[in-house]
């Protein structure tokens, strides 16, 4: 007899095969009739199972008598109660688990129209599924086993990849600690933000275009920034992680209280440079190179100032300038 088993619901067509069964006039499940029975020829006939439970003899009856019984078994109809993780890349892929009842001997999963790439049934209450890949949006996860098939609508929802387009402002200190805003689509449902392999000291999603983070320590040099969702993760935008400036010489050191001297002020990591003070005050510059600026010596009082650098990689420690008054006689 193939099959040996169906759903609880009936509604499966059995072949029975044997001998002497030309002359049958009834095929019974249990002690409940086939829904109906074809005689194909004396060594085999065709049966729908009526609704049952449980495991059944099938016999056929002639008018010789009734046969022995086939054990035929009615399989309880699955369900599906969730489905862990809910969400994943439209890639597909990634590998989820469905829980619910009566999953033994499934023989198709699948999310909408297409089938899982493969799966393996755990237990009663559990099946692994590799996604297929699909178009972003929701679709419901399907089980069919010998005793039905179960769908849970809208159990599943295929993420796109996000996509990452740029960060600002794009560099800063070696410590980290600054606050940096991320800009892109597909980011409302970002579970991480990494600065090359570290990840961020913290972030805030905006908006499905906006995320801001705070910038973990780095070593001097560029970072990849990347973004991770259940889509996947986004592509790398560069973050450049500068050493702190350092002024080791000023020429001249000293000038006129009227200021209108120019200062080249030498040292280190210098080429970033978004403020030049002289005595507190901004200053007028020009970058030379990552070595060399030329500093607007302000006017002021006779006496000695400090003269520091900004860049996104910090300040400065204080060089002394000093201003002296125009003689007298």
């Amino acid at each position: 007899m193939a099959p040996t088993s169906g759903p609880g619901a009936g509604g499966t067509t059995v072949t029975l095969t044997g001998t002497g069964l030309a002359t049958a006039g009834s095929v019974r499940f249990g002690a409940t009739p086939a829904a109906s029975f074809t005689v194909v020829s004396d060594t085999h006939i065709t049966a729908v199972a009526p609704a049952g439970t449980g495991t059944v003899p099938v016999t056929v009856t002639t008018p010789g008598g009734t046969s022995n019984g086939i054990s035929y078994t009615y399989s309880a109809a699955p369900t599906l109660s969730g489905v862990s993780p809910d969400q994943g890349p439209t890639s597909g892929g990634n590998t989820v688990t469905l829980t619910g009842a009566n999953l033994t001997g499934a023989t198709s999963v699948t999310f909408g129209a297409t089938p899982a790439t493969s799966f393996t049934v755990v237990s009663p209450t559990q099946i692994t599924a590799v996604v297929p890949a699909a178009t972003a949006g929701p679709v419901g996860v399907t089980v069919t086993t010998p005793g039905g098939t179960r769908t849970l609508q809208s159990a599943y929802f295929y993420v796109i990849t996000p996509v990452l387009t740029g960060v600002a402002p794009p560099a800063g200190p070696l410590s980290g600690g600054n606050t940096v805003t991320l800009t892109g689509l597909h980011l409302i449902e970002a579970t991480a933000v990494r600065f090359g392999t570290t990840a961020a000291s913290a972030f805030t999603v905006i908006s499905d275009t906006q995320i801001t983070a705070v910038v973990p320590a780095g070593a001097a040099g560029l970072a990849g920034v990347t973004v991770s969702t259940a889509g996947g993760t986004s592509n790398a935008v560069s973050y450049t992680y500068l050493a702190a400036p350092v002024v080791t010489v000023l020429v001249p050191s000293q000038g006129p209280t009227s200021g209108g001297q120019t200062v080249t002020l030498t040292g280190t990591n210098l080429a970033q440079a978004t403020m030049v003070r002289v005595g507190g005050a901004p200053a007028g510059f020009t970058v030379v190179s990552d070595s060399h600026i030329v500093v607007d010596a302000l006017p002021g009082a006779a006496g000695t100032v400090n003269v520091t650098v900004t860049t996104p990689g910090g300040t400065s420690a204080p060089k002394t300038y000093t201003r002296v008054g125009s003689p007298g006689i």
